[in-house]
């Protein structure tokens, strides 16, 4: 297995831009903003000669008791908790302060490896930017730079010397799911639902989810990823640069995501908000699964309401389950799976050619493309262009013709035809070319073998091609 790495220190000294070095990505926000990271978020690491997971963690205040700084706090403790191995990061520049003590002295009651990473280091001189550190009494202090990479690899290796890592397979073949949906609809709830613990923070405060956290598990012998996203608003309510970056993060994991999660609040009305969420991952042609949250203690006249309303407002997500759940309770969080699955199965589905004209031929036969004009679109056959969402591609002539009403006729036909449940498909023209349609001074071959073409506009010339005798 591959050994843990976890980043630990206090507000603003680096963690994540040093998780993005040793990851290679861009996948933390960073900002010159304390408290920027609340969750727990892994990465594969890339920097050194062993394979290895690293960990950003929230800004420590290990005196912290109550309110959103108290969670970071433990959610960092559970990182510690689960790493082989912890780099404690302090800011080289600010120097020695009462708060990195009191970390230290937490870290030396761990019986795995620590190393003191002294950053923002660059440009200064060695010796004297790690003297003050030694006080710690955590080893020898490793000045490095996040932000330029300076002494990074060096102190990687040196961590990972001790550890014998197996490189194992990686397994591809497996849903990928984001919880998506406005804030505090109880995103983050069901995320700790589904994985059985307090994985991810979840506080009564809109905007408490910044980032976006994959997490890795297993159900039922299965290997799933899950992805908790900050919750979407309103572009006029959003008035922060960091808020920005977190919608940005979200619209990222929705297109590398295979099936997205829409979660609804059942105690409010569907709001726009909510239609544009769902548009937007339908336009990535994303599966989806919609789970109406906060189901419990609801009576029957509420829930009438409320499926109509979304039946009225979201009636374009007819190829979605609908599941109506409660994440605080564990309520119908498990019946979610079921769907996720058929969700993966159906948008990663292969369609044979084959089958796939037999369902042209099929629909077209029970109801034929309208004519534009004295001219009728006329589809020969069909096969597979793409997987997530499917795509099949339709050949014939005159397609340019068909009306988006017989569009969305097809789309729904194959939708049909194969049982795909829970994701949207995609059907594209492409029309066969003709060999009359020319430019001028251009010739192309008909059946026969004869060269058209023409050489003025309107006036056309034949080229007979002349084989050759032996």
């Amino acid at each position: 297995m591959k050994p843990t790495i976890a980043l630990v220190g206090r507000p603003n000294v680096g963690k994540s831009t040093l998780f993005n070095r040793l990851t290679k990505s861009r996948d933390a926000l960073v900002a010159d903003q304390p408290g920027l990271t609340r969750d727990r978020h892994y990465g594969h690491g890339k920097v050194g000669s062993k394979p290895y997971l690293v960990v950003d963690t929230g800004g420590f205040e290990p005196v912290a008791d109550d309110g959103i700084l108290h969670e970071m706090a433990r959610q960092t403790l559970q990182a510690i908790d689960e790493a082989d191995a912890v780099v404690f990061i302090v800011d080289g520049r600010t120097g020695l302060t009462p708060q990195d003590k009191l970390i230290a002295n937490r870290l030396r009651q761990l019986d795995r490896p620590v190393r003191l990473a002294v950053n923002k280091a660059e440009g200064m001189v060695s010796n004297l930017v790690v003297a003050e550190f030694f006080e710690l009494a955590l080893g020898e202090p490793w000045p490095i730079s996040g932000a330029h990479g300076e002494g990074v690899r060096s102190l990687i290796e040196d961590l990972l010397a001790g550890f014998e890592v197996e490189v194992e397979e990686e397994d591809l073949d497996y849903p990928k799911f984001a919880i998506i949906g406005r804030p505090n609809v109880g995103k983050s709830t069901l995320v700790n639902a589904i994985l059985g613990e307090e994985r991810v923070i979840a506080f009564d405060q809109p905007g408490t989810t910044r980032d976006s956290i994959y997490i890795d598990f297993e159900r039922n012998a299965r290997k799933y990823t899950v992805i908790d996203t900050a919750g979407v608003r309103k572009r006029a309510k959003i008035d922060e640069a960091i808020e920005k970056f977190s919608v940005v993060k979200t619209m990222q994991a929705i297109e590398d995501a295979n099936v997205v999660v829409l979660v609804l609040d059942a105690r409010q009305d569907v709001a726009e908000q909510d239609a544009h969420i769902a548009g937007f991952a339908l336009e990535a042609g994303r599966a989806m699964v919609v789970a109406v949250n906060k189901w419990e203690g609801m009576d029957l006249y509420a829930r009438d309401q409320i499926k109509r309303d979304i039946a009225r407002k979201l009636g374009f997500l007819d190829f979605a389950r609908y599941h109506y759940i409660s994440a605080l309770e564990g309520q119908g969080v498990g019946d979610l799976f079921a769907s996720i699955d058929a969700a993966y199965k159906a948008a990663m589905a292969k369609l044979p050619t084959p089958r796939l004209t037999r369902a042209l031929q099929l629909a077209t036969e029970k109801q034929q493309p309208p004519r534009a004009g004295l001219v009728r679109p006329k589809m020969k056959y069909a096969h597979q262009g793409g997987t997530n969402p499917p795509v099949v591609i339709v050949h014939g002539t005159a397609l340019e013709h068909i009306p988006t009403s017989y569009w969305r006729y097809l789309e729904h036909s194959f939708l049909k035809m194969f049982k795909l449940q829970g994701t949207p498909l995609r059907v594209q023209f492409k029309k066969g070319e003709n060999p009359y349609d020319t430019k001028p001074g251009e010739f192309k071959p008909d059946r026969k073998g004869v060269m058209r073409g023409e050489h003025k506009p309107g006036k056309e010339v034949v080229k007979r091609v002349r084989k050759k005798t032996g």
